[in-house]
């Protein structure tokens, strides 16, 4: 690839990436409910049961016939029904059983008087308003029915699935292997952050800061910690990514093409295939994409704003789709009205850190903070949303609509 290789845009970018992805074989596990949070189902979830199982009380009250209950006129009290306790007889004409929510509807009842509705004395109970049939009732079935598929294959399980799941009655769920993600950071001046960090060293945030990221999204950390700019400090890095099983590699910066850029020139010696290295994008031109083996391969940028919106556009989606997340390549991009003027804008497309807020109406607004260099990791930390300028964007005026990315 010669330096007038046209740059990649984005969009292309992002679905050569995640087609590799979805191509990769995926593995299955079995786990636990109460430790498949955050996983992604391998296969549709069924349930193995009804629920609610028969029908119950929505609310405290007395289970009756709705053409019994009639105001003033007193009903026989039969007994009581009681989650987990229900009555065993059936309810005759012209009398009532206490229930209490969550109750099963004794065999006779169609309705039930909500306690507020009634008074109650001498074993009888009197009606102050009419009943309707089926009021108060929650019936067999309403949530899910035994043998209907209550998650689909791909669904990443929030704590709402997992709750689902369990009461569906499984206790252990089908998830896809969590991905390994080998992180290597690169360069002589990097430290990690500590008490004896030289005033001349840079700390290596971006490896925290991704670090972070893959495992939001579900993916496992290999830490590989700092390689110095030498081919045999990248070239042990790299042994232990593969030898440690890593499905893909993740190295920050050194992937440019300076002469202290080594990361593609040991990539290629070790036979490392390359689909693309520069996007048309600001920040983050220098992105490099490939597999060295079976292992994939991503080369972020090293500036730190850079590296952490590559991040949140690529490697985010990428580890998701590694998982077979049904939703790794959604369009997560929002409408909001610009904050402040922007002037045209050149050949990449532009993510601008940007504050937000609501105005009157309730539309987001999103407001690109005056200063957007890609060191600038306060900026990034203070912003609410990325601004989205496609290539050669006319100038834009305050109110504009625009394209956002939540962060």
């Amino acid at each position: 690839m010669g330096g007038d290789t046209p740059l990649l845009p984005v969009a292309q970018a992002l679905a050569r990436l995640l087609a590799r992805a979805e191509a990769l074989p995926k593995q299955a596990e079995t786990v636990p409910i109460i430790r498949a949070a955050g996983r992604v189902l391998a296969a549709d979830l069924v349930a193995t049961r009804t629920q609610p199982p028969f029908a119950m009380s929505a609310m405290d009250g007395y289970a009756l016939r709705a053409e019994d209950c009639r105001p003033g006129k007193p009903l026989r009290l039969l007994g009581e029904s009681a989650a987990g306790h229900p009555f065993e007889g059936r309810l005759e004409p012209g009398a009532a059983i206490r229930i209490f929510t969550g109750a099963k509807l004794p065999d006779g009842a169609d309705s039930v008087l909500i306690q507020e509705d009634a008074r109650a004395e001498g074993g009888f109970v009197t009606p102050e308003s009419p009943a309707r049939p089926g009021g108060f009732i929650r019936r067999a079935g309403r949530d899910f029915t035994a043998g209907e598929t209550g998650l689909s294959a791909g669904t990443r399980l929030s704590p709402a699935h997992i709750a689902l799941a369990a009461a569906m009655n499984h206790a252990c769920v089908p998830v896809y292997r969590q991905p390994r993600i080998a992180l290597l950071a690169t360069g002589d001046e990097l430290a990690l952050p500590g008490p004896d960090v030289p005033l001349a060293a840079t700390i290596a945030s971006n490896l925290i800061g991704l670090s972070a990221l893959v495992e939001a999204r579900g993916g496992v950390v290999l830490d590989l910690g700092i390689a110095r700019d030498t081919p045999e400090s990248l070239n042990t890095a790299m042994d232990r990514a593969m030898a440690e099983g890593a499905d893909l590699l993740v190295t920050i910066g050194g992937a440019s093409v300076g002469d202290r850029d080594l990361v593609r020139p040991v990539l290629t010696a070790r036979g490392a295939v390359l689909d693309f290295y520069r996007i048309a994008m600001r920040p983050g031109k220098p992105l490099n994409f490939g597999s060295l083996g079976a292992m994939l391969y991503l080369g972020l940028p090293g500036n730190p704003v850079s590296a952490l919106v590559c991040g949140t556009l690529f490697l985010a989606p990428l580890v998701l789709a590694m998982q077979a997340d049904a939703q790794a390549g959604a369009d997560r991009t929002r409408t909001a009205l610009l904050g402040r003027d922007l002037p045209e804008n050149d050949r990449r497309e532009d993510y601008l850190r940007a504050s937000l807020s609501i105005d009157a109406t309730g539309m987001p607004v999103a407001t690109p903070f005056a200063d957007q260099d890609s060191s600038l990791l306060s900026v990034l930390a203070r912003a609410g949303a990325l601004v989205i300028r496609a290539p050669g964007a006319a100038a834009a005026t305050a109110g504009e609509t625009c394209r956002i990315l939540y962060l």
